[in-house]
C-alpha cells in the first residue's frame, strides 16, 4: 500500500508547507494552514484523468513565440449573449470557469439554462446537490417546450464521485461538463469530507487537467462563504481560466454577472437579467427597466448616468431627509458605499453650508442594484439637498460628476457613453464636469450639456 504523504496548505492563498506554520509566509495571515493528506498515486491518477474519460490527449511541443499562431481559437456560442459578453465572446474549447454566488440567486438556474439553449452540443450535466426529479422539474419550468428539441436535451447525472464522473464522461463524451456544484465532488484519493480544502483544491486540479488535455470546456459552479467569497482555497481561483460573480438581491428581481478574472476577455464587462417565474430574462437596455416610474412632483429623486465596467445606464438615486428622532442622527445606504455618502455629507454641510448634523439621511438605489462608480456623487448630493428642502428636481435633467472634499466637480471616464446614453432616453439636460468638455464635439449631441466646475453651480442649475 502507497505511503500518504502530509501536507499543509493556507486557506488563503495555497501556499504550502511540510509543517505548519502559525503566519502565511505569502499572504499574511494568521491561522490559515490546514492538513491535507495526499496518496503518492494521485498525481498518476489526476494526469491520466482525461485519458481515463476516452479523450484524445493534447501533445504540447516546445515553440518559439514568432512560430505560434496569432488567431484566437473558436469560440462556443452559449446562445446568451448577457453571458457571451462577459466570457468574451463565448466559451474557448479547453477553459475552465467558475461561476460564484449566493445561495439562492440563480447559479444552477443559469447554468441549466444554458444547457437547454445549447441543443447543438452533448452536454453533461453533473449535479452533486439536487436529485435528477428535481432538475426534471426545473428544466420544465424553464423550457415549456419539449426539452432539447429533437435531442432531448441535456444528460443529467446525479454524482459525488470524481472517478464515478470520468467513467460517465468516457461513456457520453460530451462537448462541455457543467459540475453542480466542486464544493460536492470528493474523490478517493484525499482522506477528507466534500468540500473541504484538499477535496475541493484536489478535484479542481483534476478536471483543470481534464479540461486542458481533452479540450472539452468545463464549468464549475462554486459556494461563497458568509464573507462574501469563493469557499474553498484561494488556488481554485487561480488554477481556473474564468472566475464570474453572480449577484443581486432576493428581493428585487435584478442580477448582475460580473467578471473577476477572465484570461480570453475583459474584465470589465457586465451582464444584467431579470429574474421571471420562468427563468433569467436578459436585459439588453438595463436604463428602461430601472427608469420606468414617474416621480414627477416627488423630492429626493435625482437620475445619475453611470457606468458598470464598460456598459452605461441611467440609476435612479433616492434619499430622504428627516429630523433626527433619538438624539443621534442615523445614516444608511442600500446600493451604495455608506464611507462614501458620510464624506458627501460632509461636503454638503462644510462648502455649500447646509445643516445636517441633527438629520437622519436614507440613501437608495432603485432597483436593489449595488453601483461602485463615483460619477454617483453629484446625483446623490442632488437627491439628499432635494429632500432637505422638499423641492424635486424638475423631469428631463441626470448627471454625472466626482464630488472632491473641497467641493469640486471632477472629472469622470468615458463622458460621450454617458451622455449618449441620456440621450437615447429622452433626457433633455445634462449637467457634466467642465472638464470633460476639453475636446469633447458639442455639435453631436442633441442634449444640452451643462457644465459645473463647483457643487454650488450644480445646485444653481437644479434648483435657481
Amino acid at each position: 500500500m502507497a505511503k500518504d504523504k502530509i501536507a499543509y496548505v493556507c486557506s488563503n492563498c495555497g501556499q504550502e508547507s511540510a509543517k505548519w506554520i502559525g503566519k502565511c509566509p505569502t499572504c499574511g495571515q494568521w491561522n490559515t494552514f490546514k492538513e491535507i493528506r495526499i496518496t503518492d498515486t494521485r498525481q498518476q491518477a489526476a494526469t491520466s484523468a482525461a485519458a481515463s474519460a476516452g479523450h484524445q490527449l493534447r501533445r504540447n511541443k516546445v515553440m518559439q513565440l514568432r512560430d505560434i499562431p496569432a488567431q484566437d481559437d473558436p469560440r462556443i456560442d452559449t446562445h446568451d449573449g448577457e453571458l457571451n459578453r462577459v466570457l468574451g465572446g463565448g466559451l474557448v474549447p479547453g477553459s475552465i470557469v467558475l461561476l460564484g454566488g449566493e445561495p439562492g440567486i440563480g447559479k444552477s438556474t443559469l447554468s441549466l439554462q444554458t444547457a437547454l439553449q445549447m441543443q447543438e452540443m452533448r452536454i453533461l450535466y453533473v449535479s452533486g446537490e439536487e436529485s435528477a426529479h428535481q432538475l426534471k422539474m426545473r428544466a420544465e419550468r424553464l423550457a415549456p417546450a419539449p426539452l432539447g428539441g429533437a435531442e432531448g436535451g441535456p444528460f443529467i447525472l446525479c454524482e459525488n464521485s470524481l472517478e464515478a464522473i470520468f467513467e460517465h464522461i468516457k461513456d457520453v463524451q460530451p462537448q462541455l461538463v457543467v459540475i453542480d456544484s466542486i464544493q460536492t465532488i470528493a474523490t478517493e484519493d484525499v482522506e477528507s469530507s466534500a468540500g473541504s480544502i484538499a477535496q475541493v483544491r484536489e478535484c479542481a486540479s483534476a478536471l483543470l487537467r481534464f479540461a486542458k488535455t481533452s479540450g472539452v470546456p468545463v464549468i464549475l459552479i462554486g459556494h461563497i462563504t458568509k464573507e462574501g467569497t469563493l469557499a474553498g482555497p484561494k488556488i481554485l481561483e487561480h488554477i481556473v481560466d474564468t472566475v464570474i460573480q453572480f449577484e443581486g438581491d432576493q428581493h428585487y428581481m435584478y442580477r448582475i454577472l460580473r467578471s473577476i478574472k477572465n484570461r480570453f476577455g475583459s474584465t470589465s464587462e457586465l451582464g444584467i437579467y431579470e429574474m421571471q417565474q420562468n427563468g433569467l430574462r436578459q436585459v439588453s437596455n438595463p436604463s428602461e427597466l430601472l427608469l420606468t416610474q414617474e416621480h414627477d412632483g416627488l423630492s429626493g429623486i435625482a437620475i445619475s448616468s453611470a457606468i458598470e465596467g464598460v456598459r452605461p445606464f441611467l440609476v435612479e438615486t433616492q434619499a430622504l431627509v428627516s429630523s433626527a428622532a433619538y438624539g443621534t442622527p442615523q445614516r444608511t445606504a442600500t446600493g451604495f458605499d455608506q464611507r462614501r455618502l458620510n464624506m458627501l455629507l460632509a461636503v454638503l454641510e462644510k462648502r455649500v453650508g447646509f445643516k445636517l448634523m441633527q438629520k437622519d439621511v436614507f440613501l437608495n438605489i432603485a432597483g436593489g442594484l449595488r453601483v461602485t462608480d463615483l460619477a454617483m456623487d453629484l446625483s446623490v448630493i442632488a437627491a439628499v439637498l432635494s429632500s432637505n428642502v422638499d423641492t424635486p428636481i424638475e423631469s428631463g435633467w441626470c448627471m454625472a460628476g466626482e464630488v472632491g472634499l473641497s467641493g469640486e466637480v471632477r472629472p469622470v471616464a468615458r463622458i460621450e457613453q454617458r451622455i449618449s446614453e441620456a440621450e437615447k432616453l429622452g433626457f433633455g439636460h445634462i449637467i457634466i464636469p467642465q472638464y470633460n468638455l476639453s475636446g469633447l464635439n458639442r455639435k453631436k449631441f442633441n442634449i444640452e450639456l451643462v457644465p459645473v466646475r463647483k457643487v454650488e453651480e450644480a445646485l444653481r442649475a437644479l434648483f435657481g
